[in-house]
C-alpha cells in the first residue's frame, strides 16, 4: 500500500476494496454517521459500487488514514479523507473527512490529515478549490477545518433536513495559493 502524501506522525494511503469493513464500521458508527449529511447506514454493497462507480470513474478520490507505528509497531488505519464531485473544468471539488476509530479522536488527526490532504489535492492533483459543508453546530469540526486553512464563505439557514429537524449548515473553503 503505497502512501499517496505523509508528515512524521501519519500518511494518507489511496483506499482499495480490502478497506471495506473498515469504511463500513467506520461509518455506521453513530459518533460518525451523525456528523455527515448522509445519514443512511452502510453495507459492503453500497460502499463497492461506491468505489465503481465514484472512485474508479474519477469522480471522487479517497485516501485512509494511517498513524505512523513507533518502534516497529503496525501502522493503525483510523479513518478517511476524500474529495467528491471532482470538477475538472472548473478545478474544484467537495472535501470530507471521518476520524472513525474512537481512540484517534480529539488529537489533532483530522487537522493534520486536513493540511495532507489539502497539499495532495492542490499540488498533485491541480485542483484550485477545495470547499466543505458541515453542520453549524459542529463546533470542533470547525476549528478543525479552520486550523488546517479553510474559511467560512456561507452560512445556510435550514439547508438540510435531517430526521425531520432542519440544520444550518456552514460552507467553508480554501483556495490553492499557487494559482
Amino acid at each position: 500500500m503505497k502512501k499517496v502524501i505523509e508528515n512524521d506522525k501519519l500518511y494518507l494511503r489511496k483506499m482499495e476494496y480490502s478497506d471495506t469493513d473498515y469504511i463500513v464500521k467506520w461509518r455506521n458508527s453513530d459518533f460518525v454517521r451523525t456528523h455527515f449529511i448522509y445519514q443512511e447506514l452502510f453495507t459492503k454493497e453500497s460502499h463497492e459500487n461506491w468505489i465503481r462507480t465514484m472512485i474508479e470513474t474519477g469522480k471522487a478520490d479517497q485516501l485512509i488514514i494511517c498513524i505512523k507505528g513507533e518502534n516497529g509497531q503496525i501502522d493503525i488505519p483510523v479513518g478517511s479523507v476524500y474529495i467528491r464531485d471532482i470538477d475538472n473544468t472548473h478545478n474544484k471539488a467537495e472535501y470530507g473527512i471521518f476520524i472513525g476509530e474512537e481512540s484517534a479522536r480529539g488529537k489533532g488527526i483530522g487537522s493534520q490529515a486536513a493540511v495532507l490532504m489539502i497539499k495532495y489535492c492542490f499540488e498533485q492533483l491541480k485542483l484550485h478549490r477545495l470547499f466543505l459543508r458541515v453542520f453549524a453546530d459542529n463546533k470542533q469540526a470547525i476549528r478543525s477545518y479552520e486550523k488546517a486553512g479553510f474559511v467560512q464563505e456561507a452560512y445556510l439557514k435550514d439547508d438540510v433536513r435531517i430526521q425531520g429537524q432542519y440544520k444550518d449548515i456552514v460552507l467553508m473553503g480554501i483556495l490553492n495559493p499557487e494559482d
